[in-house]
């Protein structure tokens, strides 16, 4: 029987995984399916919520982020669940905060590349008229007629030197070996963007880090309405009954600290599980040590997805998002500073405030890093006279210019080292040594949703045939919306509830910018460099 055809109060619910996709169920489960919340359990296997949505550290110690979602005002599933959640001072919903705050501070880059030393202030597209009808042709083309091919297989290699690229590249995190499918759908969900893309506009923030700014609210929310946290708790399989046509899931089988045991499932309760990870396998280094390359077997999240879903391709197959750390890595940095010295150095190189320039792109960079100073203080508590930067760059396995080894093997200090010589920071290059703490974060899986697929590879949000299971995350199906972001966690988490309980309820639609006329015409102007100002 489906948890749909029964009485809700008596269902109860286990979300695998502790990220934005399990807390947006729960909330989704209370708000909209009207689920008590102690009915809800949410279980995850490290010590902390929020998964890829993470911020941490002390000004002792140096803060972490290991990244940050880019956010825009048409992610409508975000902003409603959000308009929803009270922020931590109850004083407005969440929703209202983000937006109070980018009405205040518009994001607007006067450097958002540099090169030859120079910040470049609306850099032009730099495409030729071949390159613009090969980005139409992706946008016209059928999905099932890319099939798996890569982004490379489309363009000739002047496409890969163009502003364009090297300013879609590092907004969104795109190799040149990525999936053309997915940089289909990000050209289309985007096209209302291109018209000012060179300057960052539209691109909206947190006024915290997202943990601080998304996770705690959403947390204490679901605390308040007590869902249970099982942290510590690693999954390690679902025990499954096959009955006629339909099957559902009876046990879920939990590690506890080497303590395995299973929890066995009624007949009215349902099961949603995050696939995969981006995070998994993450490592920290520090001043001193460069951060390490794991692999998937030191998280949980792909073992559990590869284990339940072999013989069964109805869950999709993890194998093409899993085992190409090379082609999915990159790494990311932090850095505390603890002197003002060198963000009054990039306020007056780049011309922007903090807060107001986003990412400024090292073009000449043969790792291709980008900085981003964020409005301050970044962190709750975050105290008078400190400072948190993040960055992170697309080429690990190239060695720096000014610093003789590939960016995967350099600590803290290397790292800074070779931003400041980009900088030209000359003699005060060592003065922010001595008063920063920089903390590199490596993340084997960090792009592994950009690889290339086949349809089939990413399972449906609720399988065929599985009456009370359901999956969430950037590895289920979603068609028309974009992986990589907060929107697509908590769109999947919105179908995932509404269809398990059988909701007379719709998920709103994908924003399509690109069915507008007036956004069709300001992208073709910019496309051709008619009105990048």
């Amino acid at each position: 029987m489906s948890v749909s055809k029964v009485n809700r109060a008596e269902s109860k619910f286990y979300l695998v995984g502790g990220g934005i996709a399990s807390l947006a169920t729960a909330a989704f489960l209370i708000r909209d399916g009207d689920v008590p919340g102690r009915n809800i359990t949410v279980i995850e296997e490290s010590d902390r919520l929020g998964g890829s949505l993470d911020g941490s550290g002390t000004p002792e110690a140096g803060y972490v982020i290991r990244g940050g979602r880019m956010l825009e005002s048409k992610y409508q599933c975000t902003y409603d669940l959000f308009d929803s959640i009270p922020t931590l001072d109850g004083s407005r919903t969440v929703t209202q905060e983000i937006q109070q705050l980018n009405e205040v501070i518009k994001t607007h880059s006067t450097a958002r590349l540099v090169r030859d030393g120079r910040a470049v202030d609306a850099p032009e597209f730099e495409l030729h008229e071949r390159h613009i009808l090969t980005l139409e042709r992706l946008a016209l083309e059928p999905e099932f007629l890319l099939g798996d091919s890569s982004i490379d297989d489309h363009f000739d290699g002047a496409f890969f030197d163009t502003n364009f690229w090297l300013m879609w590249a590092t907004t969104f995190a795109f190799q040149p070996w990525h999936s053309a499918v997915e940089f289909k759908r990000y050209l289309l969900r985007f096209a209302h963007m291109v018209d000012g893309f060179n300057k960052l506009r539209g691109i909206m923030r947190t006024p915290y880090n997202q943990y601080d700014s998304l996770v705690r609210p959403i947390h204490k929310w679901l605390n308040e309405h007590g869902v249970q946290f099982e942290l510590g708790t690693r999954v390690v399989n679902l025990a499954t009954l096959t009955s006629g046509e339909t099957q559902r899931v009876v046990g879920i089988q939990a590690d506890r600290g080497g303590d395995v045991t299973v929890m066995k499932l009624a007949s009215t309760d349902a099961v949603i599980v995050t696939l995969g990870s981006m995070t998994e396998g993450s490592s920290l280094g520090s001043m001193d040590a460069p951060a390490e390359l794991h692999g998937k077997r030191d998280g949980g999240a792909w073992t559990l997805w590869d284990t339940i879903a072999r013989g069964r391709p109805e869950f999709g197959w993890p194998a093409t998002f899993d085992s190409q750390v090379d082609e999915s890595k990159w790494l990311s940095f932090t850095t505390t500073f603890h002197d003002p010295t060198f963000f009054e150095y990039v306020r007056g190189f780049t011309g922007n405030i903090p807060g107001e320039g986003g990412l400024v792109t090292f073009a000449d960079s043969p790792w291709l890093f980008s900085i981003v100073l964020p409005h301050q203080p970044h962190f709750l508590g975050q105290p008078p006279g400190v400072q948190v930067c993040w960055g992170y760059g697309l080429r690990v396995d190239r060695r720096g210019h000014f610093v003789d080894k590939t960016m995967q093997q350099c600590c803290g200090r290397e790292i800074m080292s070779e931003v400041c010589g980009y900088l030209g920071m000359g003699a005060a290059t060592e003065r922010v040594l001595q008063t920063c703490i920089c903390i590199p974060s490596m993340m084997p899986f960090i792009t592994s949703q950009f690889l290339r697929r086949r349809a089939g590879d990413r399972p449906e949000v609720q399988p065929k045939g599985w009456d009370n299971l359901a999956f969430t995350g950037q590895f289920c199906e979603l068609p028309d919306d974009v992986v990589f972001t907060v929107e697509y966690s908590i769109r999947s988490a919105r179908q995932a509830v509404y269809s398990l309980l059988g909701l007379n309820r719709s998920v709103p639609g994908v924003y399509k910018g690109y069915r507008d006329p007036r956004v069709l015409f300001a992208a073709f102007r910019s496309l051709h460099d008619m009105n990048l100002v």
